[in-house]
């Protein structure tokens, strides 16, 4: 089993990293939680939600995390129930900001003191507050890679460019939908009342919504952002593209008149001329002569 126990002061915080089914039956035994609660709890494709039961709640929350492998934002998911003097924490990773928290309470007795010392809604908002907090490094790397791009925007190589502003884009749009799902789940906790969440921990709820709001907004203005240099980048691409296509139009102009010279003089005729060993000379020079007139044209109209 996969099951942790700590108490503190009439307080019992169960964390569970990667259940299984004997991790589930252990806690419905012990808390008496609905099979289907239960059965949300195994299954990682939930979408956020709070539901309220007889004495207790199931909440499902997802936070961001970075898959440095795949280099890819995915949404990770944490399972709450809440009720009177206990808070039961269902999540997979073992490095992740709540499982951090649960390594801080127990080598510490202050640190237990501190967040299971005065309620479960106390530890339930400090909990939060943390995994709310692990994503500030996050935004401050899209950031940074953002500032990064607009730096490069103009460089030669547009291909690297491109793909970067293609993962951030991707980045973005998964932190959006992550964040703006989680919304309503803080607003209920902050609005409405329980009798085992004291009242006074509205406001502290209130700074989880308004941090996660602030993460939405910074989401937002990224999102604009990228979708600027996106543009951008699409914009240089394509001058790029026409200034080869140009020149490579106007080496094609030049070449046809010098073709149709070589053909009609390279047929196999006598050539009218009083003194044939100047020919070659000549017609050389009539080429040089159109090309010249060509170019001077080109350059005159600025097509070079």
């Amino acid at each position: 089993m996969a099951i942790e126990v700590l108490e503190h002061s009439h307080l019992v915080w169960v964390n569970c990293t990667a259940p299984d089914a004997a991790d589930m039956d252990y806690l419905r035994h012990r808390f008496g939680f609905h099979p289907l609660a239960l059965e949300d709890s195994l299954s990682h494709r939930e979408r956020p939600k709070i539901d309220e039961y007889d004495g207790y709640l199931y909440l499902v929350m997802h936070f961001p995390i970075f898959d440095r492998n795949q280099r890819v934002t995915r949404p990770y998911e944490l399972d709450l129930f809440v009720g009177p003097g206990y808070l039961v924490t269902i999540h997979e990773d073992t490095q992740w900001a709540v499982q951090t928290f649960w390594k801080d309470c127990l080598a510490s007795v202050e640190a237990r003191a501190r967040s299971m010392g005065k309620g479960v809604g106390v530890l339930l908002y400090q909990l939060l507050d943390h995994a709310v907090e692990s994503i500030g490094p996050m935004l401050d790397k899209v950031a940074a890679k953002i500032s990064a791009i607009e730096e490069r925007m103009f460089s030669a190589d547009m291909e690297d460019t491109l793909q970067d502003i293609s993962f951030i884009r991707r980045d973005v749009i998964v932190l959006r939908r992550i964040l703006h799902a989680q919304l309503p789940i803080v607003a209920n906790l902050e609005r409405r009342e329980r009798p085992f969440i004291q009242e006074e921990l509205d406001v502290y709820f209130s700074d989880i919504a308004d941090a996660f709001r602030q993460a939405s907004d910074t989401v937002d203005d990224f999102r604009e952002v990228i979708e600027g240099l996106s543009a951008t980048a699409d914009m240089v691409t394509s001058h790029r593209t026409n200034t080869v296509i140009r020149i490579l139009t106007v080496f094609s102009v030049i070449m046809l008149p010098l073709t149709v010279i070589t053909g009609i003089f390279g047929m196999n005729v006598a050539l009218p001329s009083a003194h044939p060993q100047l020919d070659f000379a000549i017609i050389v020079g009539v080429m040089l002569a159109v090309v010249g007139a060509m170019l001077f044209i080109f350059h005159n109209r600025h097509w070079l």
